[in-house]
């Protein structure tokens, strides 16, 4: 079957198209023919070298998290995910290293769930990986009413979904992203915006003089100094997670392949709650180009490979 692969680390024109053995189902497990896989940071990364400590030495590497399709195949022991069902996952790639970069995929079942009946296979694509950080990371940050929650890189992959759950949740959200952004925040749930490059601190204090319950670091600005004493600072990047002080409590929130979250997600997207936002769409063979326009940045939504 057809695979992007990396063989050496480095930019985009690192990444090669060539052919892989189909995979098997073993028990437990799932093979899902994939129709679209979004593009991920921690793609960037892996392609890169920069988490060449975590992959281990090999010929080559297939990239990709996320992804939605349909099941080709169940081995032994999986019920309730019968042949053609469409499905959205997660691959668990420090585990089997298998990426979603490929026309097929072969997963734990729990790492699946049906997707969402209102969004096509594009759409899914990008609620997986993105989707249940934000979920994991509203939660850690407890929104619920009559909190006020912060959340930078609102207009972002994870940072717009936790603006909608956290609204979804009956909070009040402040979105910190660019000016232009206004419209989409507006529509997504927040009740203002903070534009990144303002003084935040005097800001915030304008619009919440109460002060702020949570904050949730979708952009890694790492500001510890916005959350007021004893609230909560929801870092989605262990290393931008700052120290913990006056009584603030730190968490970092990092994605499973959990097939019970990716389910409330999918339901999630069909009854409003939340929006899958689709910047691009390119067929898996210009994964080199998805990257290279993911790295420019600006990128509003996704940049999805699909065939």
């Amino acid at each position: 079957m057809r695979a992007i692969v990396v063989s050496n680390f480095g930019g985009p024109d690192s990444l090669r198209v060539t052919d892989i053995p189909e995979p098997r189902p073993g028990h437990g497990e799932v093979r899902v023919n994939i129709a679209a896989r979004a593009i991920n940071p921690i793609d960037i990364l892996l392609r890169s070298g920069a988490l060449r400590d975590a992959v281990p030495e090999r010929q080559f590497s297939v990239p990709g998290f996320d992804f939605a399709g349909t099941v080709a195949a169940a081995g032994p022991g999986v019920a309730g995910l019968d042949v053609g069902s469409a499905v959205i996952g997660i691959s668990p790639w420090f585990t089997t290293h298998a990426g979603s970069y490929a026309d097929e995929i072969v997963v734990p079942a729990d790492a699946v769930a049906l997707a969402p009946a209102s969004a096509d296979a594009v759409a899914a694509a990008t609620l997986p990986l993105n989707g249940a950080t934000a979920w994991l990371a509203v939660d850690a940050a407890q929104a619920a009413p009559g909190a006020t929650v912060v959340v930078t890189g609102a207009a972002g992959g994870v940072g717009g979904f936790a603006v909608q759950l956290a609204a979804a949740r009956g909070a009040r959200v402040i979105g910190v992203a660019a000016p232009g952004d206004a419209d989409l925040l507006g529509d997504l749930g927040a009740t203002a915006l903070v534009p990144r490059d303002a003084d935040l601190a005097s800001e915030l204090a304008r619009i919440a003089p109460q002060g702020v319950d949570a904050l949730i670091d979708a952009a890694s600005l790492g500001r510890i100094d916005l959350v007021r004493d004893g609230g909560r600072f929801v870092s989605v990047l262990a290393p931008a997670a700052p120290a913990p002080e006056r009584g603030v409590t730190i968490e970092t929130v990092q994605h499973t392949p959990d097939g019970a979250l990716l389910a409330r997600l999918a339901a999630s997207v069909d009854a409003g709650e939340l929006t899958p936002r689709v910047a691009r769409v390119l067929p898996l063979d210009q994964a080199p180009r998805g990257h290279e326009l993911f790295e420019t940045g600006g990128v509003r939504g996704r940049i999805v490979l699909a065939d």
